[in-house]
């Protein structure tokens, strides 16, 4: 959608639990930078059930959505589109309300894990491993599809997580090896390791760290680094964090609400001095 107007324009990220969420800070530097002086960005505590009840009252003034677990999934049957990429990976982070009324979903993680491992040099790898199931595990099989042709091996816990993972692997035609959380160690070996799981879940596996490690790309965002992080770079390997993730799909999000480009230096910026405040 393209500005045109000088009416105010709404745009917001939902989730719960949604207070740490620095996509506020963000968007606002997007907006501020591009000269949007009539365009707010709000945070909203939603949940699933509250979710249908919000998008039914949003009005001509809303710009668009970005969505935070756990509603990546829950918003599909209200929308009246949805982009391929939100398809094949089965979750929406985006929502573009568009002139003529419709609500359009689509998945700016996967285009920005791919822009975040770009910037850092990673084009391709021989292989990978994920660790950790759901919404961003699916989401970083769709980005190494783009960076390896070969195995990637899937760490989890339980067999219908271990279903999941498999499907989605069919669905992307990404060669997936489904593996015991157990064993979660092994995969630090990998030229590309993908970090998917929640805050401190993953801080065992810092003693673990090989010499001469690969490529580690953690999506958590705080506390950083993270245990593992840490041990990585103090074993001489590359670290892709979670902000990078979140303020490249951030940008993808301003562009397809604003229709114009969001800039990423600032908006960088923006999310590395709100980190800083929090420690």
């Amino acid at each position: 959608m393209t500005e045109s107007t000088s009416l105010p324009r709404r745009a917001a990220v939902l989730g719960s639990p949604i207070r740490h969420s620095l996509s506020p800070v963000l968007h606002r530097a997007a907006y501020a930078e591009l000269g949007l002086t009539h365009w707010s960005y709000d945070a909203f505590e939603i949940d699933e059930a509250a979710l249908p009840g919000f998008v039914g009252d949003l009005d001509a003034s809303w710009a668009g959505l970005s969505l935070t677990m756990p509603l990546k999934r829950a918003i599909r049957p209200l929308l009246d589109e949805i982009g391929q990429v939100a398809r094949d990976v089965d979750a929406v982070n985006t929502v573009v309300c568009t002139a003529d009324g419709r609500r359009v979903g689509e998945n700016t993680d996967v285009p920005g894990l791919v822009a975040a491992l770009r910037e850092r040099g990673v084009r391709r790898v021989e292989s990978a491993a994920v660790l950790g199931a759901g919404a961003t595990a699916t989401s970083a099989l769709a980005a190494v599809r783009e960076v390896t042709d070969g195995q990637v091996r899937v760490y989890v816990r339980g067999e219908e997580r271990a279903r999941e993972m498999r499907a989605a692997g069919e669905r992307l035609g990404v060669a997936v090896e489904v593996r015991p959380w157990a064993d979660a160690a092994e995969a630090l070996r990998a030229p590309l390791v993908v970090a998917t799981t929640p805050k401190g879940a993953v801080d065992h596996l810092a003693t673990e760290v090989p010499a001469g490690p690969g490529v580690l790309f953690d999506v958590v965002y705080d506390p950083w680094p993270t245990a593992l992080a840490g041990a990585w770079g103090h074993a001489g390997g590359p670290v892709v964090g979670g902000l990078d993730l979140l303020v490249h799909q951030a940008v993808l999000q301003v562009e397809l609400m604003t229709g114009r480009p969001g800039p990423l230096a600032v908006m960088r910026a923006a999310g590395e001095a709100a980190l800083t405040g929090r420690r």
